[in-house]
């Protein structure tokens, strides 16, 4: 199963002998640092680069190219390394693009020595960086991990290696490009477009795939942790014949000494994803007509995820600056009156008065003129939205959308799933969709607890509690609906059997694994037959077998809803909940707990660690989500099906028909 990391991530790696490959679409330096346990990487004969393309354990391109392969032999690593960090630069020639944000985005995959990727990172959200940190193998426990991390440099390769501690950085630096300059004549271009086998947007995606988001944390984090930047909301993800494709036989998996080394991609057919639909040109005087679909990417499901998270942070950002123009404007203005107050002579006549007047005409201004810009732009958005919101794909689309009344069991998983809308009191008019990649990287946590509804008012605890469990089950057939048939099984715990109202829509349709189980034997039942699965996959990974699993077991991913949580549930059963909250989401087993926080405080100790692993979520709209650029308090609305409409049992019907279709 590939990991399909976004920025932040980290996913454990089988084997000792890797190999990284690199897609650019331009010509790039790659090269790598071995550092200790904080990173610091201790003389420039650490760095395998182009000049000096070998080092223990580790062999690097000696020539700019637009495709790389770096071989990795983690066993063959000095004891005192710890980090083993993979970077890209662009050449200092001036013939490629000045910046990384000008290209298309870097694209690293991590794969044995047979060609199947271990996991695979995109690396969005590049502006003016010259020189980027793409992956870190580290050490932890004895064992090797792979994280993407994304970190671009302005001041290229000088601060990279300065960030890392290198004492040398500006001379190392100035010989890695003297050596990619000496070697241009050697530079393998990026290959010239041709007609691609197949389209882009029908192509087979890669199967498997993790998907968290983050943020390696999430991007929207409960705790407001830092996230991955702005276009990651997971890495978009290539079309098959993308980046993702095994090797062909009999082409080098690593850089051999003495021969020719074919740095390009098995079967890519364009070096950069397909420009995106050009804008209707703008009348004078007016800004751009918005078009569904700009922004770069393999298809027009990844060119439209990533326009939503570009709306995402261009909300962020703008309302970021209008809040530090109203505090500026604030503190002039407490800055003007402390001045007028402490001359005894404005105090005389009517001088403070004046001055008084004059500082908050001037405070007025300043905050608007803000909010003119802000307003320009929230427009521009809201503008921008009404042509994406139309043009989402079933995954992305509200239950609202007319896309779901032409609703089909889809034959691929797709990249992302929409969990609901994100916005901010400044900028009411505009709903950004909340995507978190697929398959989930983090379990969820809908809160059942007390609180406050749009309205002001208070819901109580038994109202809470039914909301909670209908937005689980808005979420759960969701997900039932973006996979293919036989590809995700959803279970459910409900020990007191409170929740068979909220339930019945998946119970009638026949999408669930079994009915609902109930009473202390039925959980005891269906966290045994989890947390056992989790086990054999995890076994199989390990000795490299994992399609050696028993007759019987159920390799589709798999969803466990947990309704009312604490009630019926023993210290057991919530060992065995952290258990798969920690180790099922690498293997396909996903959490979903209705559940209130302040009911499950007596459990305490092993509460906090679930809590912390799960991403928490509300049944009504609450301002705890925050973004990872300015850290705003950000207010979720669950995406719950309109009051009255069928369209989820019509969604849910198609699926089981699906289902039975498949297990036929």
């Amino acid at each position: 199963m590939t990991a399909e990391l976004t920025r932040g991530q980290n996913h454990p790696l089988p084997r000792a002998r890797l190999e990284i490959r690199v897609s650019a679409g331009t010509p790039v330096v790659a090269g790598a640092t071995l550092g200790d346990e904080n990173g610091t990487i201790h003389g420039v004969d650490r760095v395998a680069h182009p000049g000096a393309p070998t080092l223990p354990g580790l062999e690097v391109s000696r020539q700019a190219a637009a495709d790389h392969r770096l071989a990795v032999d983690l066993d063959a690593v000095p004891e005192a390394v710890h980090r083993v960090s993979v970077l890209l630069a662009l050449p200092a020639d001036g013939r490629g693009p000045a910046r990384f944000g000008a290209a298309a985005a870097p694209f690293v995959a991590v794969t044995d020595l047979d060609g199947d990727e271990v996991a695979r990172y995109t690396i969005t959200g590049l502006e003016t960086e010259t020189a980027v940190v793409a992956l870190e193998l580290y050490r932890r426990q004895g064992a090797w991990k792979v994280r993407a991390v994304g970190q671009g440099y302005a001041g290229g390769l000088v601060e990279l290696l300065a960030d890392q501690k290198l004492s040398q950085a500006h001379q190392l630096a100035a010989s890695i490009q003297e050596a990619v300059a000496s070697g241009l004549a050697r530079s393998v271009p990026a290959p010239p477009a041709a007609a691609p086998t197949h389209r882009p947007d029908q192509g087979t995606a890669p199967q498997g795939g993790t998907g968290t988001p983050v943020p390696p944390v999430s991007a929207y984090d409960p705790q407001g942790a830092s996230a991955p930047s702005p276009q990651t909301p997971g890495a978009p993800r290539p079309y098959q014949g993308g980046p993702g494709e095994p090797a062909d036989p009999g082409r080098p998996s690593a850089p051999t000494a003495g021969g020719p080394i074919d740095y390009s991609h098995p079967r890519r057919q364009n070096a950069a994803p397909p420009p995106p639909p050009a804008a209707p040109p703008a009348e004078p005087g007016r800004p751009a007509r918005p078009v569904a679909g700009d922004a770069t990417g393999w298809s027009m499901e990844e060119r439209l995820y990533n326009q939503v998270w570009g709306m995402f942070e261009d909300l962020a950002r703008t309302t970021a600056a209008y809040r530090s123009a109203v505090d500026f404007a604030e503190s002039r203005r407490e800055k003007e009156l402390d001045q007028a107050l402490s001359d005894p002579r404005s105090r005389i006549g009517g001088q403070g008065d004046a001055a008084r007047e004059a500082a908050r005409s001037r405070h007025g201004l300043l905050v608007s003129q803000a909010r003119e810009v802000l307003d320009r732009d929230v427009a521009q958005l809201v503008a921008e939205a009404e042509v994406v919101e139309p043009a989402l794909p079933t995954a992305f689309a509200r239950w609202d959308n007319p896309v779901w009344h032409a609703y089909r069991v889809p034959m691929e998983i797709p990249m992302a799933l929409r969990l609901g809308d994100l916005h901010l009191p400044e900028a009411d008019r505009i709903r950004i969709p909340m995507l978190i990649r697929l398959p989930l990287e983090r379990g969820l946590w809908i809160d059942s607890g007390r609180s406050a509804s749009l309205d002001g008012s208070f819901a109580d605890s038994h109202e809470m509690r039914r909301l909670g469990l209908e937005t689980a089950v808005a979420h759960a057939a969701r997900l039932l609906a973006v996979y293919p048939a036989g590809e995700f099984t959803v279970h459910v715990v409900d020990p007191a059997g409170s929740g068979a109202q909220a339930l019945a829509p998946l119970v009638q349709s026949g999408v669930l694994a079994a009915p609902p189980a109930q009473g202390a034997a039925g959980v005891a039942e269906v966290l045994a037959r989890l947390t056992q699965r989790v086990d054999l996959v995890q076994m199989a990974l390990r000795a490299g077998a994992p399609d050696a699993l028993p007759p019987g077991v159920d390799t589709s991913q798999q969803l466990l809803v947990v309704n009312d949580f604490p009630h019926g549930l023993d210290d057991r059963a919530v060992n065995q909940l952290r258990y798969l909250a920690d180790e099922g989401p690498a293997v396909g087993v996903h959490l979903m707990m209705v559940a209130d926080r302040e009911e499950s405080a007596g459990f305490g100790p092993l509460l906090d660690p679930l809590w912390r692993s799960l991403l928490r979520l509300t049944p009504v709209a609450d301002d705890h989500l925050a973004d990872p650029w300015v850290g705003h308090a950000w207010t979720y609305e669950p995406a719950l099906v309109p009051p009255g409409s069928q369209v989820l049992q019509q969604v849910l019907a198609q699926v089981a028909a699906a289902r039975r279709s498949w297990g036929r």
